[in-house]
C-alpha cells in the first residue's frame, strides 16, 4: 500500500509542478486552498454517507476519493508523505491512550 501511496504522492507533486492540460490535480492545485479543503469535505461527507447506507464497495471508492484529495492538500501544503507515515509509526506504537470518556448529566 505504501508504494502506491507514494507512488500517487509523486504523480500529485509532478503535476503540481508541471501543469498538464486537462489535469484535475492541476485544476485544484490552480483553484487553491478553499477549493482543496471544500473537496476534501465533500468526499469526507460521500464516505461517511456511504458506509452508513452500508454498501463496502462504495465506500472504498469514497476512501480513495478522500485519500486523494488529502494528498493534494499534502502535497499543498508542503507536507511530505513521510512526515504522515512516520506519525502514524508513532501512533501505532502507543497502547492504553484511551481517553476518559466525560460523563454529562442531561438533565440540567
Amino acid at each position: 500500500m505504501q508504494d502506491t501511496l507514494k507512488a500517487l504522492y509523486e504523480v500529485v507533486l509532478n503535476r503540481k509542478k508541471e501543469p498538464s492540460e486537462g489535469s484535475y490535480t492541476r485544476y485544484l492545485f490552480d483553484m487553491g486552498l478553499d477549493k482543496i479543503l471544500k473537496k476534501i469535505g465533500e468526499e469526507c461527507a460521500e464516505t461517511i454517507i456511504a458506509a452508513k447506507n452500508d454498501n463496502n464497495e462504495e465506500t472504498v471508492y469514497e476512501i480513495c476519493d478522500l485519500i486523494y484529495h488529502l494528498i493534494i492538500l499534502m502535497a499543498q501544503k508542503g507536507i511530505a508523505l513521510e512526515e504522515v507515515t512516520r506519525e502514524l509509526e508513532k501512533r501505532s506504537k502507543k497502547t492504553g491512550n484511551l481517553k476518559k470518556i466525560k460523563v454529562t448529566d442531561k438533565n440540567t
